[in-house]
């Protein structure tokens, strides 16, 4: 769910107040998916809302993204300004897709 964001010389009142109901009901634009790299041991995931001291949370979404959650293998190895870099096993498993949310 993205979150609409007034340009910062914006006087349009209406948008300004759009913009604290999104934040409101939890809008951010912040948030996504990434699905792991087959025949790889990292994934890196771009976003400009990221920054050296970030905070990125993943949540499974789907079986094979718990499993490898399950078994360990599976951490956010770099954040990093623009990225962050999910270290993993490697795997030929497909669909290890999670959701994911960048905090700071």
């Amino acid at each position: 769910m993205t979150a609409y964001v007034p340009g910062i010389t914006e006087t349009d009142l209406k948008k300004i107040v759009l913009a604290i109901q999104n934040l409101a009901a939890g809008r951010s634009n912040a948030v996504g998916t990434v699905t792991l790299a087959t025949g790889a041991t990292t994934t890196i995931v771009s976003t400009p809302n990221c920054t050296s001291g970030s905070t990125p949370i993943l949540t499974p979404a789907s079986v094979n993204a718990a499993t490898d959650l399950g078994n360990g293998t599976l951490y956010v190895s770099t954040v990093a300004n623009g990225s962050f870099t999910i270290t993993h096993a490697n795997s030929a498993t497909t669909g290890r897709t999670f959701l994911w949310a960048v905090l700071g």
